[in-house]
């Protein structure tokens, strides 16, 4: 049974008016329904404010590195130190790293490009900052509904945004509805806000439906994946901030790590690799665990134990890419649109920064008693704030790698070193991109097969023994998320051309070719092992599989990340 007759069965829903609606309760979303509040507080007026959460929790689905400029969270909340933000240990020193397959080269410190100084800003838990702002929020009368997510857009009859809508609950693997089945729910608003994160589900359909991408470069994305470790004590070094270039990656791909020291002996570390990759016999995944084995990476683990796993697809932050972020009744925010500034390897400050953007608008509008129009007033606004100074400044950073490591490197030196030295501020030429990822892969027999060491259970590690401590699951009975539009395709194309590539860029483990009874093959998909990351639905060759929203509450929940 579709969506269509279980509503004409058990319809109608129950509606919900608010003046606002929030799609996700991250940093970026959050923000927009504080600024919400605290205008309609400093104008005495009332307006109505609701997030919803698909995490079971707020900071549960949240992943990022995470080294945070606190611009836009001072902006936003001016005595955020007062009033208790997890943002407490300051960043101390910077190394960036480029490494060879046995050795490290120090960039010195006068030699740093600037979108590498950390100067000011703090090593974060952003799973912590986002539950520290869901409180703060709640405190000035926003409503949260977390375990609820956000499965369709509803429309009204001009094509205007109303609101949305949350998804079914109790409907069994057959489609059918089971014994517990409960009918979502409609949240209507005069805005609807979207801040779902990279590769949102809803804010895809939105750029599409609306064209919002028209005469712009296609987003990119890299899969960042994180650990979060609990070290040994005399290994400590509290801010201090590490980012590497090179090994293990030797094909010229767009890729680095990360490690974070933390307050209370623990260790935050990553790998971003860009998902124009090419050969589709790499893993991210065990580009990951390898990364780890390095001398300069191992000297600060051994000895420490791994107490968190998790993965998220992040955007490659070019304002070339940059769909229109408003549309008749709603807009993107975020990373939902693509505010992320991937040279600094930041995207919070951005995030709040354009939830604020698009907050103030809505205010506006609301105070004029219009609804569901388009908030100008919002793009305007970012054109003149400083985010769009600093993403301006990078805008070719991912670009210039595409063209190889060599050529990445001498150039970010040039723009972000020299240029500014010489009194240039922002480059004055501009790349373009013309692929969208998934359009990168090669055939699998144009490529060099990739060995991968079996992990040792102390510094790498396997899929599933990681999924395991991200704490991901789903209610089993449910319909799979992870959804074909033609299932011969993974066999016939995917296989037979790229050697399932499936099973390699997923960090889950939810992707696998198994053999039929009668020897053929098809993919399995382990839909409860999903953390969300939404690779597949960017990554896949042919596009075959779509990202929809599982039961409200199902997926990771990260602590600490």
């Amino acid at each position: 049974m579709n969506s269509a007759d279980i509503l004409a069965q058990f319809g109608p829903r129950e509606a919900m008016e608010y003046d606002v609606v929030v799609v996700g309760g991250g940093s970026g979303g959050l923000a927009t329904a504080i600024r919400l509040k605290q205008l309609a507080a400093e104008k005495g007026s009332e307006i109505s404010v609701v997030v919803l959460e698909k995490g079971s929790e707020p900071g549960a689905h949240i992943l990022s590195g995470a080294v945070m400029d606190p611009r836009a969270m001072s902006e936003l909340i001016p005595n955020w130190k007062e009033l208790g933000a997890p943002l407490s240990q300051a960043v101390s020193g910077d190394d960036l790293l480029v490494l060879s397959d046995t050795g490290s080269t120090r960039t010195p410190d006068w030699l740093m490009p600037r979108n590498f100084h950390n100067d000011g800003c703090y090593v974060v838990s952003l799973s912590n900052v986002t539950k520290w702002m869901a409180a703060h929020a709640e405190s000035l009368g926003v409503e949260i509904f977390p375990g609820f997510a956000a499965a369709e857009v509803l429309y009204n009859e001009d094509g205007s945004v109303k609101g949305v809508a949350t998804g079914n609950l109790g409907v069994g693997k057959d489609g059918e509805p089971s014994d517990s089945f409960q009918l979502g729910m409609e949240l209507h608003a005069k805005y609807t806000v979207f801040a779902e994160g990279a590769r949102g589900h809803l804010g895809k359909q939105l750029i599409a439906r609306y064209k919002l991408d028209a005469g712009k470069d296609p987003q990119t994305y890299a899969i960042g994946i994180k650990e979060l470790w609990e070290i040994d004590p005399a290994k400590a070094k509290p801010g201090l901030v590490v980012h590497t270039s090179g090994w293990p990656i030797d094909d010229g791909s767009f890729g680095g790590g990360f490690l974070y020291h933390l307050e209370g002996n623990k260790v935050t570390l990553g790998f971003v690799l860009g998902l124009d990759y090419k050969n589709p016999w790499m893993s991210p995944f065990e580009e990951m665990q390898r990364w780890k084995t390095h001398p300069a990476i191992r000297a600060h683990l051994e000895g420490g134990k791994r107490i968190g796993y998790g993965a998220r697809a992040i955007n490659n932050g070019t304002p070339q890419a940059l769909p229109k972020t408003v549309f008749p009744g709603g807009a993107l925010i975020g990373c939902d649109a693509g505010y992320l500034n991937a040279a600094r390897i930041k995207g919070s400050h951005a995030a709040i920064k354009s939830g604020m953007l698009a907050a103030d608008a809505a205010f506006e509008a609301l105070q004029a008693g219009r609804a569901h129009d388009e908030l100008a007033a919002y793009p305007a606004a970012f054109e003149a704030s400083w985010l769009y100074k600093e993403l301006d400044q990078t805008r070719n950073f991912k670009l210039w790698f595409k063209k190889g490591q060599l050529m990445g490197t001498l150039m970010t030196g040039i723009e972000q070193w020299f240029l500014p030295k010489v009194g240039v501020s922002t480059p004055p030429w501009t790349l373009h991109g013309t692929k969208a990822d998934h359009q990168s892969l090669k055939p699998a027999d144009q490529c060099p097969q990739i060995t991968y060491p079996k992990p040792d259970g102390k510094l790498s590690f396997d899929r599933l023994s990681s999924v395991f401590i991200s704490n991901t699951n789903h209610e089993e009975h449910q319909p799979a998320h992870l959804t074909l539009k033609d299932a011969g395709v993974p066999v016939a194309i995917n296989l037979a051309t790229y050697a399932g590539p499936e099973g390699r860029y997923c960090p889950a483990g939810v992707y696998e070719y198994v053999k039929n009874p009668d020897n053929s093959d098809r993919l399995q998909i382990n839909a409860q092992n999903c953390v969300h990351c939404k690779t597949c639905d960017i990554k896949d060759p042919t596009q075959n599989i779509v990202w929809v929203t599982p039961e409200g509450g199902g997926g990771p929940n990260y602590s600490g990340m």
